[in-house]
């Protein structure tokens, strides 16, 4: 990119604070031998900014964020059960505030059974697929309400968005994607329940089919996706999925990895319009928060997400490269979240 990248850092809350230490750290050092200059501004969100001023997404916060050209999230979320966080609602405010707000309407997130990191199946295969879900319809728009709470007559409805413009753009999305990789694509739905909504996708996905005619193109239901990705996840390249789908197989997806430590995710504005926000797919750990236990490698593959995104190629592929070789060599020993840090970062200097 032409010019200093800006960069929003969202550290967050628990051990938020100590992977986006180990991504900044791996972030420096492959911008170090390329070149690249990122000017970073650091926003204090979260949980933490929460019980500290009653704040979780400020017009204000969001205008200095939506400036930046990325945005590098660390984790957000307080203690559970914390009664002084009950009304705080840190995940919608914050996180689906600034998918929102920023029109982050692509979910992507990678999964890789890396050579020598032990998945709980016992044949995975050679797993390598990603999962586009659409991260601004579905059932989390907040289109729903309650009547006679409290009551045993009590009826709540949560009404699932669906839009034929947003549904082709992440259906477009996730073609270009396939089209880039083994050239295949998963239509994941419930049509055979949810008529409406699922047969919207399914003709949308096979309306832009016939412009990727070197795609090849299926379906499955919501439930057969996930018996297929216990029983053979090397079967998939792209999944392009909805909103609720889409959350619930990443994290069956993050499993099958070996763990949600070593899963990326981008929320992505395709388009530029906003800035796009990357970020591991754990949660805050706030047990484990300061006590350096947390693998930070999540954080640092979000990186190389991010510098994918902004047209770094080469810089991404250097992280890319440098995970993958420590992960190779880890063994029992257990390494601190800054030592695995300094040593993807001494891999990248190397280099």
């Amino acid at each position: 990119m032409p010019g200093p990248v800006k960069l929003a850092v969202i550290p967050g809350d628990g051990i938020g604070p100590e992977v986006v230490a180990e991504a900044v750290k791996v972030l420096d050092a492959v911008t170090a031998a390329s070149g690249t200059v990122f000017e970073k501004t650091w926003f204090s969100l979260g949980a933490t900014r929460f019980l500290e001023t009653g704040d979780v997404l400020t017009a204000e916060d969001l205008a200095s964020i939506s400036a930046h050209d990325a945005i590098l999230l660390g984790a957000v979320g307080g203690v559970p059960g914390d009664p002084r966080l009950k009304d705080a609602n840190i995940e919608r405010g914050l996180l689906l505030g600034l998918r929102f707000a920023l029109d982050h309407y692509v979910n992507l997130r990678p999964t890789r059974v890396y050579p020598g990191v032990p998945s709980p199946l016992a044949d995975a295969g050679d797993v390598d697929f990603v999962v586009v879900r659409e991260g601004t319809e579905g059932p989390y728009v907040g289109n729903g309400g309650a009547i006679r709470r409290g009551t045993p007559h009590e009826v709540a409805n949560e009404v699932s968005v669906n839009t034929a413009f947003g549904v082709e753009r992440v259906v477009r999305f996730a073609f270009a994607q396939a089209a880039q990789r083994r050239n295949k694509l998963t239509l994941v739905h419930k049509t055979n329940v949810l008529t409406f909504a699922g047969g919207m996708w399914q003709r949308i996905v096979n309306d832009v089919a016939a412009e990727f005619p070197t795609v090849t193109v299926d379906y499955l239901h919501v439930d057969a996706a996930t018996i297929f990705l216990v029983t053979d996840p090397a079967r998939f390249d792209v999944i392009v999925t909805d909103n609720l789908f889409g959350d619930i197989l990443t994290d069956l997806a993050g499993a099958i990895s070996g763990g949600i430590g070593l899963a990326a995710s981008g929320n992505i504005n395709p388009d530029g319009a906003f800035p796009s926000m990357f970020e591991p797919v754990h949660g805050s750990a706030p047990d484990i928060a300061g006590q350096q236990k947390a693998d930070p490698t999540a954080a640092i593959l979000s990186v190389a997400l991010l510098l994918e995104h902004l047209g770094l190629a080469e810089e991404s592929a250097a992280v890319t490269t440098a995970v993958t070789a420590d992960i190779a060599l880890r063994d029992s020993r257990v390494r601190s979240t800054s030592e695995i840090g300094d040593a993807i970062a001494r891999a990248i200097g190397a280099h």
